[in-house]
């Protein structure tokens, strides 16, 4: 949805609200509780999905894996770059060439210096340990690339495997173990995860309002249908004042420890330093 059709939907509802809410009593205005954040789950690396660990309901955890692609190939990268990161082979033989390359040249620096061998020898020897400790240095160097190539096969490892990025719940379930997992903007996701702890809770106010909302206000919010009061802070108030409604937004965080409080629900907001004026837009949407 474009941004002025955003806008023009919010200021049709807020003046239906408005009409519908004319028993509200003052500094009580029409809101709607929404979940945080809603993500869509998508694979970063194309495959088919062998496993989805979680079900539409489910509750999952920060960092909980939530789906796993079919990745033995992955596997055995990870498998085949750690046994090279780890050899000690080559790094063992240079070592050992360069001890015989450095006892070799102070031999010949012995000799030289009694005069039984010829500056030549000494030179060769020289040259012999100087590229011994040439080959132990590519040697580590090799070791270190290794080790670099492992966390980069594990990394592409990890991209096989989906987590929750938040503590939410499953809201919707779209593929299932055998289908094929597409990356990139516009392919089908996985899963739809949302955070409804704590939940976003939308009011819209009328412009002669506009600056009595601080962010860090208190008020108090009674769900529809089922009931309850609940203390919920301002949390960013809007700049921009919509000029076809005369409104402007303020958005709540309210606390739901438990997700005991689902998302979706239109709700009252009651400020007690606020007076709603007769007739103004009262509602929430976005």
């Amino acid at each position: 949805m474009s941004a002025s059709s955003r806008w023009t939907t919010r200021g049709a509802l807020a003046v239906t609200l408005a009409l519908a809410a004319g028993q509200a009593p003052a500094g009580s205005f029409e809101c709607l509780m929404e979940a945080w954040q809603v993500v869509e789950i998508r694979s970063p690396a194309e495959g088919l999905i062998d496993t989805v660990f979680v079900q539409r309901g489910d509750t999952v955890r920060k960092g909980q894996p939530v789906v796993e692609l079919l990745s033995a190939v992955e596997r055995s990268a990870v498998e085949s770059a750690r046994y090279r990161a780890n050899m000690e082979g080559p790094v063992a033989q240079s070592r050992n060439r360069l001890d015989y390359a450095s006892k070799k040249l102070a031999r010949a620096n012995e000799l030289a210096q009694q005069n039984f061998t010829s500056a030549e020898v000494r030179d060769q020897a020289d040259a012999e340990r100087r590229i011994a400790e040439s080959e132990l240095q590519a040697a580590n160097e090799n070791r270190e690339l290794a080790k670099i190539e492992h966390r980069h096969a594990q990394d592409l490892l990890n991209l096989r495997t989906m987590v929750s990025p938040f503590n939410g719940v499953v809201v919707d379930r779209l593929l299932n173990p055998g289908d094929l997992a597409e990356s990139g903007t516009g392919r089908k996701p996985v899963l739809k995860i949302a955070q409804i702890d704590p939940l976003r809770v939308d009011v819209v106010f009328p412009a002669s309002l506009f600056g009595q909302l601080k962010p860090g206000m208190k008020a108090t919010v009674v769900p529809a249908s089922i009931g309850g009061r609940h203390v919920a802070t301002v949390k960013i108030v809007d700049k921009v004042i919509d000029a076809a409604s005369g409104t402007f937004v303020a958005r709540l965080e309210l606390a739901n420890p438990g997700n005991a409080l689902p998302g979706g629900l239109r709700c009252q907001a009651e400020f007690e330093s606020l007076a709603a004026p007769v007739g103004a837009a009262r509602g929430a949407t976005r």
